[in-house]
């Protein structure tokens, strides 16, 4: 029997990528032979229509709280190097056209629209801190909603057209890496997260420029040639290469994909479908692969991705949640200066969390900062410096332990899990434990509207002020009567 929809959008992240770190591979359900569909066409209508959808108010809700979640990301890391870089390169490109550009987000810089948004994106993700889709291992919301604004920005377009523009695009972004097929984009080196966006941004892009249903397979294809990143970006230590390739990139390309149908390029509009075509590559067609294509048109309008995207409470890597929250749950039992022992028993690939090169994702780093501040800072859990610099730190470091708890494991067919158990022992031999079972935000246990808001607030008013953090959020909650979405640039300008 066919796993069922539930079942397969709880594939996880360490599943999908055990290819690459010699993890064991969660057991595939085989699935049936049966006449694979045609999806251009209902791709298509879907886009091409999608300004005209009455969409549920439980959905449009979860747009507006993505939107807002997003635009506080880019503010809270405007100032950190992958936003600095990406900014600087924007500006360089767009030479005399700044002229009749649009503003980078959380900047009064302006660029020409496809580095404005190249540089935005990039702004969004730079630190651990935006929304995700934990099954189908995309982070949306940098590249969609910052492509999105610019639009509206330059093209005057409205916050309803806007909101329902970034549900498609995540739509587009969740939907794909799942229809190729995580085990088969591990196994290809493609990386979702870069592929993801590229279809998404593409998408939202399509809804708000009206691109007609006869182009949108032009869009498309355009899409396919660039769907791009590889899993190297897990190499990377200061978190550049993985905020191009998991948000500068896709909306560069998805951006580029429908301006040019926009101008008039033509190309393989049915390449979806084509024998020899994007998804009838080898890569995804193996007998032992995973490639679903009906999991791109089934229930388009009905059953939506925004209910599977979650949000990160805390500025660190996914997995690490658990046992940052579960550290930060025992401190106030603790003595901090007599503890001898910190044990964090996790599933998944819990090897890449206790030896992380980036400071973000390194839970022995992270269990450092936390006991030695008291807290845990957003600068310092992204910086490389103090990881590497502080001799304090290290000492702690070297008192915390990361191991494999398979009684943590989610069983096959299992939507994935992230839990963990944290046990504090203190020199006199005293023990504290606590068992997280999840952490507020993970699409099972989503954040509620008041809980998105709060942490909105916490990254926005330290650098806007009170007044104006209480101004955008007003504007994002009632965004479908934003005559200018791009409004939105301005109120988040420093």
């Amino acid at each position: 029997m066919r796993a069922s929809r539930r079942q397969a959008l709880g594939a996880g992240v360490f599943a999908a990528v055990a290819p690459l770190a010699g993890a064991p591979v969660v057991a595939q359900t085989p699935r049936p032979t049966r006449p694979e569909p045609a999806v251009t066409g209902a791709l298509s209508r879907f886009i091409a229509g999608s300004q005209d959808l009455v969409i549920d108010e439980e959905i449009l809700d979860l747009g507006r709280r993505h939107i807002l979640d997003t635009l506080a990301s880019a503010v809270a890391c405007r100032d950190l190097e992958p936003a600095v870089l990406a900014r600087r390169f924007a500006l360089a490109q767009s030479g005399d056209a700044r002229k009749s550009a649009v503003t980078i987000l959380a900047t009064r810089k302006r660029a020409a629209l496809i580095d404005a948004v190249f540089a935005s994106a990039m702004t969004a993700h730079g630190a651990e801190i935006n929304d995700f889709i934990p099954s189908a291992l995309v982070q949306p919301g940098p590249a969609i909603v910052s492509a999105a604004i610019a639009l509206a920005e330059q093209r005057r377009l409205s916050g309803l057209q806007v909101l329902k523009a970034v549900i498609v695009g995540y739509e587009m972004a969740g939907r794909v890496p799942k229809a190729l097929g995580l085990r088969n984009l591990s196994r290809s080196g493609l990386a979702n997260h870069g592929v993801g966006p590229t279809f998404g941004v593409a998408a939202a892009a399509a809804s708000l420029l009206r691109i007609e249903e006869a182009r949108i397979g032009d869009v498309l294809t355009y899409c396919s040639q660039q769907a791009s990143g590889s899993w190297q970006w897990m190499l990377d230590v200061e978190h550049v290469e993985k905020s191009f390739v998991f948000a500068g990139m896709g909306a560069r390309a998805g951006l580029q994909a429908t301006l040019m149908v926009e101008h008039g390029f033509r190309g393989v509009r049915e390449n979806l479908d084509q024998p020899t075509g994007f998804l009838n590559q080898g890569m995804f067609t193996a007998a032992d692969g995973d490639l679903d294509r009906r999991y791109l048109i089934e229930d388009l309008g009905r059953r939506w991705e925004m209910p599977l995207t979650a949000y990160k409470k805390y500025p660190t890597g996914g997995p690490t949640q658990p046992a940052v929250e579960g550290l930060l749950t025992l401190l106030p039992q603790i003595d901090r200066a007599k503890v001898a022992a910190v044990r964090i028993e996790m599933p998944g690939r819990w090897d890449a969390f206790r030896d992380a090169a980036m400071p973000a994702l390194n839970l022995r780093y992270l269990s450092a900062i936390i006991l030695i501040d008291g807290r845990l800072d957003f600068v310092s859990a992204q910086s490389l410096a103090r990881m590497h610099g502080d001799a304090a730190v290290k000492a702690v470091m070297g008192r915390v332990d990361v191991v494999h708890d398979a009684a943590q494991e989610a069983g096959p067919g299992q939507p994935r899990t992230e839990s963990a158990r944290v046990i504090v022992t203190e020199t006199s031999g005293r023990r504290h434990e606590t068992y997280i079972p999840y952490v507020v935000g993970f699409p099972s246990h989503p954040m509620s509207k008041a809980d998105v808001e709060a942490k909105a607030r916490g990254l926005l008013e330290p650098v806007l002020g009170r007044a104006r953090a209480d101004t955008l959020i007003a504007r994002v909650w009632t965004i479908d009567s934003l005559p200018n979405a791009g409004e939105l640039a301005r109120l988040v300008a420093t």
